[in-house]
């Protein structure tokens, strides 16, 4: 069961390529955990959001109750990037105001303003709120459920805790040799330590400590799990793979496969060759990735909207294939 398999995580991120359900999975998960008595929160990344039109109800960039009362309930948000990035560069905009002299605050937003735009910004402002929501999971929640956005949108954001880690203690080993050097110089009677430097210190270790501890989440397999959705055709297994050996990569426990809208065997001669063709494909994916459950969730009639239809469909998130 692949509810079975997330059961004791407190993390999962569902993604794959676009357009193969991955924001349906991820509701069906979360519903499925809240029916088990679970506290969700279900997040999504992905610019495109999708889950206020699954849901058949407004979710913005807080959470809404979006199922309860009862012994557990899916709390729903949806990231908004440019809420998001505006925020962040305020944060940051005032962060400077503070540290820098009067007469480099002109440069300093025209160089944030700048940075609006910049490549990296948006991921950047985005790795912030799921820190927060992980922060927050762990509070508030038994899990927390990530609607993602397409394959190489997330694989890059996944990699950024790594990165700015690195990045951020490289910034603060340059503090620490510039303390000392300032330190040898107030021996001399040269200066006094500023309120400023230390306030500049206090920031880079809380954003250090920040995503240390969200890349320590992501990549601990007892917490952590990412789901990949795929459909049994040519390009969705060929990025399944790929996305698959690049998560390994970077140490991300793959909990599971799903084969989404599986094509019925049964309901007329068209259905069933295209019922043979995925067969075949997914031949080939277990020959590549062998080692990771995989479950088929069969095409279904009507649209996919709604909290019974959810429901529907995380009764079928069932055994998975041999």
């Amino acid at each position: 069961m692949l509810l079975d398999l997330i059961a004791a995580r407190r993390v999962v991120f569902v993604g794959g390529k676009g357009g193969v359900g991955k924001t349906s999975i991820a509701a069906a998960l979360a519903l499925g955990r809240a029916r088990a008595g679970a506290r969700v929160l279900l997040v999504s990344t992905d610019p495109a959001h999708n889950l206020g039109h699954l849901w058949d109800r407004p979710v913005g960039d807080e959470p809404v109750r979006l199922t309860g009362p009862g012994a557990g309930h899916v709390d729903g948000l949806e990231i908004d990037p440019e809420r998001t990035v505006e925020q962040h560069l305020s944060a940051v905009a005032g962060t400077m105001r503070r540290l820098l002299p009067e007469r480099m605050h002109a440069p300093a937003a025209r160089h944030l303003e700048l940075a609006r735009q910049a490549p990296g910004t948006h991921e950047s402002a985005v790795l912030e709120r799921i820190a927060e929501a992980v922060e927050r999971g762990e509070k508030d929640y038994d899990l927390v459920v990530f609607d993602t956005a397409p394959s190489g949108h997330t694989l890059r954001l996944l990699a950024l805790p790594e990165q700015l880690t690195s990045w951020t203690e490289t910034l603060l080993a340059n503090r620490d040799r510039s303390e000392r050097f300032g330190a040898a110089v107030r021996g001399l009677g040269g200066g006094e330590e500023t309120d400023r430097d230390a306030e500049l210190r206090r920031l880079l270790v809380r954003r250090r400590d920040r995503f240390s501890r969200l890349r320590d989440a992501v990549a601990d397999p007892a917490r952590t799990g990412f789901v990949i959705v795929l459909t049994a055709e040519l390009l969705p297994i060929a990025e399944t793979v790929e996305v698959h050996e690049k998560l390994t990569g970077l140490g991300v426990d793959v909990a599971a496969l799903v084969a989404n809208r599986r094509s019925p065997a049964d309901a007329g001669e068209l259905l069933a060759r295209r019922r043979e063709q995925e067969d075949r494909h997914l031949v080939r994916l277990r020959e590549r990735v062998p080692d990771v459950p995989l479950l088929d969730v069969p095409l279904l009639p009507g649209d996919l909207v709604g909290a019974e239809a959810l429901a529907a469909l995380a009764d079928r998130l069932g055994p998975s294939a041999p």
